[in-house]
């Protein structure tokens, strides 16, 4: 028998993969595993942390399985003790000497403090670039735009000071100037989210400012909204973040004080799995044949709360039955790499003849945050390039319309860049839309095309976001189950528009309760693919006679 070429069983012995792919090939592959190792377990993601719990169940029936589970900063007694006593080791690595430097007083305006200290360590310090964390794109915008205009004020009194921003929505070839090298006689401040906490190593990085705070994303179940909010970071994150992107030994300005670090601090960031909604893991661990999810041995168990209205959500989607089992159409669903209603909004396409259309929209949706890009200098630009991309009906038509025509261009950058449209994100979504359309076949369900009918569209995204409805009252929008006041986000096509009845996205909590990601549908559509869960009496409006004669009225209706 001819041997193997040595590159080809290396690859059957190592296999680099993402948790998510993994959990999934898991359910499917348990007895071709040799050794499981998870790096970056500290990181506590949704999927890692479903990971950890797999791998302890299938480790109890396979004693010749080897997991290695490698961190810089976990908790190694906590893992050690979940994984049965696990032992420890500890390989020594590379790691450079950091000076540790805290604030006598607690700062007021941390965002100041950091432009300040920025200056501070280019004036006084040697030689070296310096990061600065900041919470996200605002935050980062505004401190690049005091540090340049300080530095325009100063003139030749100081060397040159390069700014250089870095966050997840900003276009590939900025993000790739923070790499070049500083030139002669010049520093370089790089400002980030934390991004570069793990992910990347800048060379150069001396010194390190962390204010100490980070944003979270948290879930409300009792709203069913996610909110993204600032607070303090945790111990650990602090601590990697003062080696963050260092090369050489350095030094870490800490804007606050040594006793709020040693007392205000948690010591670790709570996990995303305790934070998240979890229709996506209930579908998943259903699909793996695990129904006893209030006994699965998670490292960290997410809220009952929260189990409990992902399986609610479940069984009104028509995934679980009244047992709790999967449906025919829950393992359809389960068989999608997305979240459950688009999923659901997938399958509806085969009945409303528009899958072609419908791929493309969640594909878009997978990324819906970051298509269009605004930069400060050119914002009325970047507006009405956005508004030219509107069509009647709402945002998702909004995306398809984008994705369609960047389809039409022959997927060109150019075109994202005349268009102020972010090419890496749309390169995404077309990876999200062809792997979606590659398990078309499985779901059963055939690509056909809507041709132009968008009617049919907005029922097929209605059939999987029923459970995300609002309506206009004379108040305001209000949910249609919950009665929670909402706003229509300032970044939505019908922002400036008041359909009587809409579905959303998401909602999310900023400085408002705003719906993300917008669709105007009509009360009868309701009762069209969600006949279980409404009812014909609670989708009257009892103030629709009361309300102005322009509002409240759908679109046909104004015409």
């Amino acid at each position: 028998m001819e041997s193997q070429p040595a590159q080809e069983c290396l690859m059957q012995m190592f296999l680099p993969i993402e948790p998510a792919c993994f959990v999934e090939w898991l359910g499917t592959s348990p007895s071709q595993l040799g050794v499981v190792m998870v790096d970056e377990a500290h990181e506590r993601t949704l999927h890692t942390d479903i990971l950890f719990g797999l791998i302890k169940d299938v480790a109890r029936f396979r004693p010749e399985l080897k997991v290695l589970v490698a961190s810089a900063t976990m908790d190694t007694a906590r893992f050690s003790t979940f994984f049965d006593d696990a032992p420890v080791f500890r390989i020594p690595g590379r790691r450079f000497p950091v000076d540790i430097f805290y604030t006598k007083a607690p700062e007021a305006d941390y965002l100041e403090a950091c432009v300040v200290s920025v200056l501070q360590i280019h004036v006084t310090q040697p030689p070296g670039d310096i990061l600065v964390f900041l919470t996200g794109q605002e935050e980062i915008e505004a401190a690049c735009e005091m540090l340049q205009d300080r530095c325009r004020r100063l003139g030749s009194k100081i060397r040159e000071l390069l700014v250089l921003p870095i966050y997840a929505n900003l276009p590939s070839d900025m993000q790739a100037r923070i790499f070049q090298p500083t030139p002669p006689g010049a520093r370089k401040v790089v400002v980030a989210t934390n991004i570069a906490e793990t992910s990347l190593t800048i060379e150069g990085i001396i010194y390190v400012l962390d204010p100490g705070f980070c944003k979270q994303k948290s879930y409300n179940p009792r709203t069913g909204m996610e909110s993204l909010t600032v607070t303090p970071c945790s111990k650990r994150r602090s601590n990697s973040e003062a080696g963050a992107g260092r090369v050489a030994a350095g030094k870490c300005f800490r804007l606050y004080t040594a006793w709020a670090y040693q007392h205000e601090l948690e010591e670790t960031t709570v996990p995303e799995i305790q934070r998240t909604s979890l229709g996506n893991v209930v579908l998943l661990l259903k699909s793996l044949g695990i129904h006893d999810l209030m006994h699965f041995d998670f490292l960290d168990p997410p809220p009952y709360e929260t189990l409990l209205l992902a399986l609610e959500q479940l069984y009104a989607l028509g995934a679980l039955n009244h047992l709790g089992e999967l449906t025919t159409s829950g393992r359809k669903m389960a068989e999608l790499p997305v979240d459950p209603m688009l999923s659901k909004m997938i399958l509806a396409s085969e009945k409303y003849s528009c899958s072609e259309e419908i791929l493309t929209v969640a594909a878009m949706l997978s990324v819906n945050n970051s298509i269009f890009y605004r930069p400060k200098d050119k914002v009325v630009h970047a507006d009405n390039a956005r508004v030219n991309f509107f069509l009647p009906g709402g945002d998702h038509l909004v995306l398809l319309n984008v994705y369609t025509q960047w389809a039409e261009s022959g997927y060109s950058s150019q075109w994202c860049y005349e268009n102020f449209v972010q090419f890496r994100s749309m390169r995404r979504a077309r990876d999200v839309r062809e792997q979606l359309e590659g398990l078309l076949e499985r779901v059963e369900v055939g690509l056909s095309s809507c041709q132009g009918d968008y009617i049919r569209v907005r029922k097929a995204i209605t059939a999987g976001y029923f459970y995300h409805t609002a309506r206009l009252t004379r108040s305001g929008y209000r949910t249609v189950k919950q009665q929670q006041t909402v706003f229509i986000h300032p970044n939505s096509s019908l922002f400036e528009q008041q359909p009587r009845w809409l579905l959303y996205h998401e909602l999310v909590l900023t400085t408002k309760e705003f719906m993300r990601q917008v669709l105007e549908i009509e009360s009868s559509w309701l009762l069209e693919v969600a006949p279980h869960y409404y009812k014909a009496k609670e989708l009257e409006d009892p103030h629709a006679k009361k309300m102005p004669k322009k509002i409240g009225k759908t679109r046909e209706e104004l015409g």
